[in-house]
């Protein structure tokens, strides 16, 4: 079938000749445009931008050399990060990190509103007009169902392996206002949180940096961590163990001094030899408590904040003119489309 093509001289006269027509319906379009975008509640967008730094190469080697005097291998070279900041998006969209966001303590610019993040996602959300009937309608169901009577009971009791539906819907709206992007070539992370209230933006955005420096420092230091305080542990009974056996040692020295017996002799070099064994395992554990410090030191990623979160002044959505020119838009392609299947009709 061949395809007609399209005569812009001809459309441009049914344009004109049908001016009128257009120029109501366009008309209406731009008031429903209007109308629509100042529908839609207003949003602020506040933004975090951080910097990731590593210096785990140059340190790593300083430790490896450290280590390797005292015959320990860290094997720092071959660490790797499981959590590499290509998946830091990935992590805001996890329950794991959004569930503690819910605690926030959240403030509006006027002053009225004074609550939690959590609280403030479920009572304090302004909606459309055309999305009342629906809440209305969960509020009738909600006011019907056993399981819904005390929603501040249910943001109490927090079972991350079985969310109730309020929890689970305050969950996915907060991940739809809290956005990470990185930047494939500079690394920048940047932290963006939507929110009605340009100060609570500004607010969750902060608590989301620090939330974000806090994940991924205890993910890598977590092993870090355990180690130091495993040798610790192990520090702390050997200098006990040494401290009681050069105690022994001296005891049994000074009430034996005078004495020529072999026997006398034998037992105090054993006590000697004890005493020192425990004394070398002591600075054994001293070294590797210090080298598992530094590690530690090693592990813990640094962030620095190129730019903080401030109160946005301007608002960031709705684009109420753009909003309004496609409903102008599709309004005059509608009209266009119904104009040339009339007349294709008639002919």
């Amino acid at each position: 079938m061949e395809r007609k093509k399209i005569d812009f001289s001809e459309l441009l006269f049914d344009i004109r000749k049908n001016l009128k027509l257009y120029s109501i319906v366009v008309a209406l379009a731009f008031i429903v445009g209007l109308l629509f975008s100042f529908s839609i509640p207003k949003e602020y967008e506040a933004n975090v931008i951080l910097a990731p730094e590593s210096s785990g190469e140059d340190m790593g080697g300083n430790i490896s050399s450290l280590a390797s005097m005292v015959g320990v291998n860290l094997g720092v070279g071959g660490y790797s990060d499981a959590y590499y900041p290509e998946i830091y998006p990935e992590i805001f969209h996890s329950n794991d990190f959004i569930i503690p966001l819910w605690s926030i303590g959240v403030e509006n610019l006027k002053g009225n509103i004074k609550t939690t993040l959590y609280e403030y996602m479920l009572k304090h959300q302004k909606t459309a007009w055309w999305n009342y009937p629906r809440s209305w309608i969960n509020i009738i169901i909600r006011s019907f169902s056993s399981d819904n009577n005390d929603s501040k009971l249910e943001s109490k009791s927090i079972d991350t392996f079985h969310l109730t539906e309020e929890q689970n819907n305050v969950t996915n709206a907060i991940k739809g206002m809290v956005n990470c992007n990185v930047d494939q070539k500079t690394n920048l992370i940047t932290i963006s949180v939507h929110a009605q209230d340009p100060q609570i933006s500004a607010i969750v955005a902060d608590s989301a940096q620090k939330a974000l420096q806090r994940f991924i420092t205890n993910y890598r230091t977590k092993k870090a961590r355990n180690d130091l305080n495993h040798i610790n542990e192990l520090y702390i009974k050997a200098k006990a163990d040494y401290e009681k056996a050069r105690r022994t040692y001296g005891t049994y020295a000074d009430r034996n001094n005078d004495l020529l017996l072999e026997s006398y002799k034998a037992k105090q070099e054993d006590l000697e030899n004890d005493m020192q064994l425990k004394y070398n395992i002591y600075t054994q554990l001293v070294q590797q408590k210090q080298l598992a410090s530094a590690k530690l030191i090693e592990q813990t990623p640094v962030f620095t904040v190129v730019q903080s979160a401030t109160v946005p002044l301007k608002k960031s959505k709705p684009k109420r003119m753009i909003i309004t020119l496609a409903f102008v838009f599709l309004a005059f392609c509608g009209t266009t489309l119904f104009i040339e299947n009339k007349k294709q009709k008639v002919e």
